[in-house]
């Protein structure tokens, strides 16, 4: 039945006039906002692009990357208590997360096991051979898990 479905989803994607292009963002609600953005700026690395108001509180953002069509990817970190958005019309605070995945290069996956050694930050690598693709995982302060992902150099889904 899912062979099905995802047959008949891939058959009518031209059908759909639209095609995925890049990460837009990804969203976490925190128990602690002043920890997770201390871990995502210093021990993941990203750059600090916003701060905006949000009721009491307020949104941090961090650049991912240029993104596509004039967005910037983000990471965007909200406080667990924060009100809901205008367009949130089910309340999605006990989300299921199952990790997130940022790109670095096959070649500075190394530097990132070196840091996170450097640091205590516990993590492990695997290797997907069927994608020619490796993560080094971690988990932030609040058990996200993170993965900083590299496509090898000659992989099978290299083109």
């Amino acid at each position: 039945m899912m062979a099905d479905q995802m047959d008949r989803a891939a058959a009518s994607q031209e059908d759909r006039g639209f095609k995925v292009r890049a990460l837009g963002e990804i969203a976490i609600r925190c128990a602690n906002l002043a920890t997770m953005s201390d871990f995502y700026r210093n021990v993941i690395g990203l750059e600090p692009y916003a701060r905006r108001p949000h009721g009491e509180s307020e949104i941090h953002f961090f650049r991912i990357a240029e993104g596509f069509g004039g967005h910037t990817a983000v990471l965007a970190l909200f406080p667990q208590d924060a009100p809901l958005l205008p367009h949130e019309s089910v309340d999605r605070r006990g989300g299921a997360l199952h990790h997130l995945a940022l790109t670095v290069s096959w070649d500075e996956q190394a530097n990132v096991c070196a840091w996170y050694d450097k640091l205590g930050q516990e993590y492990r690598v695997t290797d997907f051979a069927w994608t020619g693709w490796r993560g080094v995982f971690t988990r932030d302060p609040e058990g996200n898990t993170v993965e900083l992902v590299a496509g090898a150099p000659h992989g099978p889904w290299q083109e």
